[in-house]
């Protein structure tokens, strides 16, 4: 497995909390610009042991534009550049698109009324040929159909159901050979029957509420490697036992806005390559 995927980061050069627009953002509790910034630097170091970093500049008037995983969806070389539901990141849009555009992704089109927030709520399986897609919250289920059409592969939507969880990735990580981390309490009934379906039960990992609550399910995982914010022990005991390598990475400025690891890079590659 090719661990060198490429992921977008973009530095906190403008992070701050100055609206809400999830629960875990209070514009009176702000992150502090030094601290984010180490622990963004740190973050940086440790993923480039394994991936190669590729930057965007933030732009002033978009404080969460640090959260590249929101930028879009990408998958096989294009790329279906986000439409926020929320009038607070629209601004990143078109910051997002022209970086696209420069680096060479193919942009695929999306009904202009379709809310989709990219690999926040999209993410590809690491077992099968196949897309989970978050919706409830943020993205439209209609974003399924049009993710179908453009790539030709199945695209399985799972019903979001907490608003903590508001994304796909704070609540469900695909890792390498077809294993998956998720929250089930993040989900309505008839997804948590779906992802039991879908997925083998020696494949699942189930996370804990506190395991959950410290966004371990917002991980990367390149290879046998898995980047978090935090891990209980119970939780790294049982990552280790399968081969994974469990790499904790504090960025608890981040947590602050409602983002965590996944939350702040976009796996530009393939990552079942």
């Amino acid at each position: 497995m090719n661990t060198r995927n490429r992921l977008l980061m973009c530095a906190p050069e403008f992070f701050t909390v100055q609206y809400e627009i999830n629960p875990w953002m209070n514009a009176q509790r702000k992150p502090d610009a030094v601290a984010a910034s180490d622990q963004w630097q740190q973050l940086v170091a440790n993923l480039a042991a394994v991936a190669e970093i590729v930057l965007c500049e933030q732009a002033p008037e978009a404080p969460d534009m640090v959260f590249t995983a929101n930028a879009g969806f990408v998958f096989e070389g294009r790329v279906v550049v986000s439409r926020f539901r929320h009038p607070e990141r629209q601004p990143e849009q078109p910051h997002f698109a022209r970086w696209f555009a420069e680096a060479g992704l193919g942009l695929v089109g999306c009904p202009e009324d379709v809310r989709f927030e990219g690999a926040g709520d999209c993410l590809v399986d690491c077992g099968e040929r196949r897309l989970w897609l978050g919706h409830g919250l943020r993205s439209d289920p209609r974003a399924g159909v049009a993710l179908q059409a453009a790539f030709d592969v199945p695209v399985h939507t799972l019903t979001l159901a907490d608003t903590r969880y508001y994304h796909l990735d704070t609540c469900f990580c695909p890792l390498a050979d077809g294993y998956t981390l998720y929250y089930p309490g993040a989900f309505s009934a008839e997804p948590q029957m779906l992802i039991r379906t879908r997925i083998p039960a020696e494949k699942r990992i189930k996370v804990s509420r506190a395991d959950a609550r410290h966004f371990a399910c917002n991980a990367v995982g390149l290879g046998e490697h898995v980047f978090m914010n935090r891990a209980s022990k119970a939780l790294r005991k049982t990552l280790e036992s399968i081969g994974f390598e469990v790499h904790e990475t504090p960025v608890s400025e981040f947590l602050r806005a409602g983002g965590a690891v996944k939350c702040l890079s976009l796996n530009l590659d393939d990552p079942m390559a």
